[in-house]
């Protein structure tokens, strides 16, 4: 029997980038959809078997949309939000009996494909992955995490720019923050987790650590469209995806004048 999927999209954060501090970031629209909107579609498109939204920053204005859209999607409030793990941890009643895949969402990311999203599902089984990252290769990766494999391929390390050596640097393979996890081993990890960093959040990418000291696989596919996993944290990224969205859904797109 096949696996089943389940989807956890993170949609707490306020975007205090985005000029407007009383809109939740995931309800800026692109086309005319709010960007949670075009996620929730994702999951439902690769027939997750449960959609959680992890909501906090105006809950309200993002669930009485979502559940306008989408009435079969479940939600569990991150208050306050410490971060990336934390906002999984938040789930844990939902999906502790859960037998199958956990993908791990951002709901600020509109332009990931279906497609990309069954590739990613197909190698994490293929490789008996106990986690899968989603990764794309950048000419200039600045400021962007670096994967590091073995030999055979696997991944063993995930080194942050500001952390990373002059050799680490120059790997062009970057992590996405896009994740797919095998439930039987996903909370045991993320109660292992700690916030001992500047922030003092628990970041999601620490259950890692975890995976790798018990000797687990991890694994990472790449894209080969890095728009797709690009985040939306400004006006300008918005605007930039929306033009992505109609060149995507156009086979001739329209030539947009500058004003």
């Amino acid at each position: 029997m096949e696996r089943k999927i389940a989807t956890v999209i993170m949609a707490a954060g306020k975007g205090t980038r985005m000029k407007n501090p009383d809109k939740a970031k995931v309800m800026f629209e692109v086309l005319g959809k709010p960007m949670i909107e075009h996620v929730v579609a994702l999951a439902h498109s690769i027939e997750s078997a449960r959609t959680i939204v992890v909501v906090g920053f105006h809950r309200e204005e993002v669930m009485a949309h979502v559940k306008k859209v989408a009435p079969q999607v479940e939600f569990a409030v991150q208050e306050p939000q410490l971060g990336t793990g934390h906002a999984v941890l938040q789930t844990e009643s939902y999906l502790k009996n859960f037998e199958g895949d956990v993908l791990v969402l951002s709901g600020d990311v509109p332009l990931l494909k279906h497609s990309t999203m069954l590739a990613m599902i197909s190698y994490h089984r293929h490789k008996k992955s106990v986690a899968t990252i989603l990764t794309a290769e950048l000419e200039d990766p600045s400021g962007y995490g670096r994967i590091i494999r073995n030999d055979e391929g696997s991944v063993t390390g995930i080194v942050e720019h500001k952390d990373a050596s002059e050799a680490q640097r120059r790997i062009g393979e970057i992590n996405s923050g896009i994740y797919l996890f095998d439930n039987a081993h996903l909370f045991d990890a993320l109660h292992h987790i700690d916030a001992h960093n500047v922030q003092n959040e628990y970041y999601l990418t620490d259950v890692f650590q975890y995976y790798w000291k018990h000797h687990l696989h991890v694994s990472a596919k790449i894209t080969d469209d890095f728009n797709e996993i690009r985040g939306v944290n400004t006006a300008e990224q918005l605007e930039e995806a929306r033009n992505v969205l109609l060149q995507r859904n156009s086979p001739h797109p329209p030539i947009v004048k500058s004003l």
